[in-house]
């Protein structure tokens, strides 16, 4: 029995919802398209949702040319009930990057560490790979479908925007799915996708960055300012400096501080930082190399300031404890 067979065991209504994490990347859209289409060939109609909005020029460029259909939570309010049922993908419940709607999580699908506070009908959780794109492109390999360019040219640009292009997080299974929808794959789209990435508003967000870092031994802090799209990007960039080994990058969006997190050494896992350094204020976590968080915050721009100054000395102090 295949990954596939048991989810499907799982599954007891004819429509089911894909939910992502909020403000979904090409990775998480990409998995949620994939698994839809999947489904589809098994007779189960779905819906992705998400909560927020699509940030990147890029990634809301690859649902416009896939004609991928997603639907914003708000929109579901008053049609989503407590028996609906609900798939998780590239997410799982009780984390801080994803909203607890209406309806019964039956089924995880990540590759991010387990949160084991939850449980679900079904769960294929493997930190170990570099996307989840990757997870479901194996279903349908593992299963015998066909994908036709759509997918596998969705799925391609989800592992590779997540593994930054095999170069982070990337086990041997990723490069395998890559080698395998090669030829299903339309690399100038991919190409176009990959080279089209900023916009002004993006590159004003790399400025504010740049004219704020502060580095501290190895360790670098940034500001993005207001409702920043890029700040994982903005963190992955700021690794390119010699002098630094851990970023962190942070912006203030409505009802808190997002925080993006990046870590070029393996003894400083970014996720587990991230992690303590938040506690009893926020929520963080992820892999070793990428991590993110939120700190719920309502106030003026005086008490951003401090409370931004506190997060500092926080992961600060957790960096050097771990160094002792």
């Amino acid at each position: 029995m295949t990954r596939l067979d048991e989810l499907l065991r799982q599954i007891r209504r004819k429509h089911v919802y894909i939910q992502t994490h909020n403000f979904p990347d090409p990775d998480a859209i990409a998995s949620a398209y994939g698994l839809q289409r999947l489904l589809e060939t098994r007779g189960v109609d779905a819906t992705i949702c998400y909560k927020g909005k699509i940030d990147r020029y890029s990634t809301g460029k690859l649902v416009e040319m896939m004609g991928i259909e997603l639907l914003n939570v708000e929109d579901l309010e008053h049609i989503l009930t407590d028996d609906d049922e609900v798939i998780l993908v590239d997410s799982q419940k009780g984390n801080s990057n994803i909203i607890d709607i209406t309806g019964d999580e039956i089924i995880c699908i990540d590759h991010h560490p387990e949160n084991d506070m939850f449980e679900y009908r079904f769960q294929d959780i493997r930190p170990e790979v570099g996307a989840c794109s990757t997870m479901i492109a194996q279903y349908f390999f593992e299963n015998n479908v066909p994908m036709d360019k759509e997918i596998a040219t969705t799925l391609t640009y989800g592992i590779r925007i997540d593994t930054k292009n095999l170069t982070r997080g990337v086990c041997q299974l990723d490069i395998e799915m890559l080698y395998r929808m090669f030829h299903d794959c339309d690399y100038d789209t991919i190409f176009m996708l990959e080279n089209s990435v900023l916009s002004f508003e993006d590159l004003v967000a790399y400025s504010k960055a740049i004219s704020s870092i502060e580095v501290y031994d190895d360790i670098s802090f940034a500001d993005t300012g207001t409702d920043c799209p890029v700040i994982a990007d903005i963190s992955d960039f700021m690794l390119a400096l010699k002098e630094v080994a851990f970023s962190v990058v942070y912006s203030r969006k409505d009802g808190g501080i997002k925080l993006s997190v990046r870590s070029v050494r393996a003894s400083l896992d970014a996720g587990k930082i991230i992690g303590k350094a938040l506690e009893g204020i926020g929520n963080g976590g992820g892999h070793a190399s990428m991590a993110g968080g939120f700190v719920p915050f309502d106030g003026n721009e005086q008490k951003a300031a401090d409370l931004l100054e506190k997060i500092k000395k926080r992961f600060i102090a957790v960096i050097y404890e771990s160094r002792l």
